[in-house]
């Protein structure tokens, strides 16, 4: 734009300026005219045609008395016509259809639940579970109440619960009170897993197979392999105790996914949850583990007692399926070094040199190499490609195309192809960046093309569509920038842009994909250095009450509208969800509306603020916070 740079005027600029005034008082008054007229011709109302339907095509009855929706919609009660001074309409007449019926009586809320629901696990309760086959462990699976079991009530917490240590200061503490199970620390008492001092549990971060504690296990692990060059940035913990490895590689910015099953040794999975350290409750049974095919970089067993040889190498085959090529299997404990253990093991010298013969035919018939076996350590590595030794597996390949169905799929002993390759050199769907510029990088997924509608040019725009919004986040929900989250869920997790975009806050997020979502992105995730699962929200997650301090729920209200109760939901949230933990809600005015109805009965506190583009963006976000309560002590305590 031109601008006035000042100074006299000249003579031609002078009669420009008459002949502009001469044009504009003869339109002027030609509009004068034109408007005298028209109000002469239009002194009384027009009324419509009663036999044309022109008046029904929109329903504006009572506009001039509706009123906006100011407590679901945030819009100012001020926003009134300057004409007549009536309250503008600004509530969305294209209805969601989120569960019609009442979501509570009215006036009433949800009930507390008893007790001795404070630690229920929905889907892996013990008492359910013990209906099922014990035979390879089925009983010990994911088994979802029915409609005739499901509770609707709000699970109380311990009668002293406490906020926990914020990280890192938890990795090593936690308040017995919030988890009060003493059964570990007797158990491994001699192994330093967890020890009870006062009011507090301290996690010495011993193991079975690390008695000089994890990190220094960890430092072996990084004389044989790196761990420190960006190189491997997933790991995976089958059978993980309190999970003190994962616990350990996060200062070396590794991110591990451990998991556990809900059996004798009590809590484990919700110990690991309290130090703030990644962990879920699983099992290698009869079930793929719910993760995509070419997840991790890293693979660990330590004495996770998993029959790795059986079923026709069942086991490591579903390893096999998760290792990103060129990742590596860790194992310590039985069989490995039994020369120096078969005594305190009670096993005998055949038995361990059997097993351990098993795993290593097994790792060879799936092209694995052993690459060392020094002290309790044996390590192995999945090749890059199959174009070494594609005829001698040939046989043993899937036929079915659904490597990265992962959500009630059965296992299958069968080698999971890898993509095709060009070389001997090339990596298999492709070589991922390393730490931390993967988490930026274009992943491989989308690069070659195999997620629909997602290309190089949309995972950027997504990328920078998170960043603005975690910075209105950080405006609307200021514990987001005080280390008062650690543990973080985003519920519908697309691409992963959330996650990294909080890649610099001490929080770590479990990415959830939704199993039935028309794009299946999990393995985008992991190719960008996260972690995360597949999950269907009409159930319950496969975690312990009180292990998250914020979920984002991005649209999910709307995704579920026609697959199950919204009530359903929102109390799986609040089942998981931290006293005074937090939830931030993206969704359209009319689902956020029927969550607001809901919190009313959960003891939860909210308000709504606008998009972070304005208010006049018909998404809206829903700011949640359960407020603190607890179960009442039983008599005697």
């Amino acid at each position: 734009m031109a601008k006035d740079h000042g100074g006299s005027p000249k003579l031609h600029q002078l009669e420009n300026r008459k002949k502009r005034l001469t044009y504009v008082f003869g339109v002027s008054g030609l509009c004068v005219l034109f408007y005298v007229l028209g109000s002469w011709q239009n002194n009384t109302i027009p009324k419509p045609d009663p036999n044309s339907n022109l008046s029904n095509k929109v329903d504006c009855d009572n506009v001039a008395t509706s009123q906006p929706d100011t407590g679901s919609s945030g819009i100012d009660p001020g926003s009134v016509s300057p004409d007549n001074n009536v309250a503008l309409d600004f509530q969305a007449h294209h209805q969601l259809n989120v569960n019609d019926t009442p979501i509570v009586s009215s006036g009433q809320g949800f009930p507390a639940c008893a007790m001795n629901f404070s630690e229920y696990t929905p889907c892996q309760d013990t008492t359910r579970g013990r209906r099922f086959d014990r035979n390879m462990l089925v009983y010990r699976e994911r088994h979802c109440p029915g409609d005739d079991e499901t509770i609707r009530c709000l699970i109380p917490a311990p009668p002293k619960y406490k906020s926990p240590f914020k990280w890192p200061q938890s990795r090593d503490y936690a308040w017995y009170d919030n988890i009060p199970h003493k059964e570990l620390s007797v158990e491994k008492a001699i192994q330093n897993w967890i020890q009870v001092e006062g009011d507090r549990f301290r996690f010495p971060g011993g193991g079975t197979m690390f008695p000089r504690g994890a990190d220094a296990y960890i430092d072996d692990i990084n004389a044989l392999i790196p761990l420190t060059d960006g190189s491997i940035r997933t790991a995976v913990d089958t059978g993980c105790g309190v999970a003190s490895w994962g616990a350990y590689l996060l200062k070396r910015d590794i991110l591990a996914m451990s998991f556990a099953p809900r059996d004798t040794h009590e809590a484990q999975v919700q110990f690991a949850l309290e130090r703030g350290v990644p962990a879920m409750i699983g099992i290698m049974a009869t079930q793929r583990i719910p993760y995509p095919a070419r997840a991790f970089d890293m693979a660990h067993c330590s004495r996770c007692l998993i029959p790795w040889a059986a079923y026709n190498a069942l086991y490591l085959t579903e390893v096999d399926r998760v290792l990103r090529p060129g990742g590596y299997w860790i194992l310590s404990g039985p069989p490995i070094h039994w020369k120096k253990y078969y005594k305190g093991w009670e096993r005998t010298q055949e038995d361990l040199k059997q097993e351990q013969d098993g795993i290593e035919e097994a790792a060879k018939s799936l092209c694995w190499k052993k690459v060392i076996e020094k002290g309790d350590l044996a390590i192995f590595q999945k090749p890059i490609n199959h174009v070494e030794c594609s005829q001698s597996i040939q046989d043993r390949m899937c036929r079915s195309n659904n490597a990265d169905s992962a959500w009630y799929t059965k296992m299958e002993a069968c080698i999971t192809p890898l993509p095709e390759v060009n070389s001997e050199e090339e990596v298999a769907g492709g070589a991922v960046r390393k730490w931390p510029e993967r988490a930026f990088a274009t992943p491989p997924r989308i690069s070659m093309g195999t997620i629909r509608g997602v290309d190089a040019k949309t995972f950027e725009d997504d990328n920078n569509l998170w960043k603005e919004r975690i910075s209105h986040y950080k405006r609307i929900v200021p514990g987001l920038t005080q280390g008062r989250y650690r543990n973080v869920m985003d519920m519908n997790a697309n691409l992963g842009g959330f996650a990294a975009a909080l890649i610099k806050f001490p929080v770590w997020v479990m990415n959830v994909v939704p199993s039935h979502s028309e794009r299946n992105t999990l393995g985008v995730i992991y190719e960008r250095g996260f972690i995360g699962t597949y999950q269907d929200w009409c159930e319950a997650v496969s975690t312990y009450p009180r292990t998250y301090d914020l979920i984002h729920a991005d649209g999910l209200f709307s995704l579920y509208q026609d697959r199950c109760d919204v009530v359903h939901i929102l109390l799986e949230m609040d089942r998981i969800l931290r006293p005074e933990g937090t939830v931030i809600f993206r969704d359209t005015v009319d689902a956020l509306t029927k969550i607001k109805e809901a919190m009313d009965g959960m003891r939860w506190k909210g308000h709504v603020s606008d998009h972070e583009s304005g208010p006049f963006n018909p998404e809206k976000i829903l700011v949640a916070t359960k407020t603190y309560w607890t179960g009442e002590p039983s008599q005697g305590n």
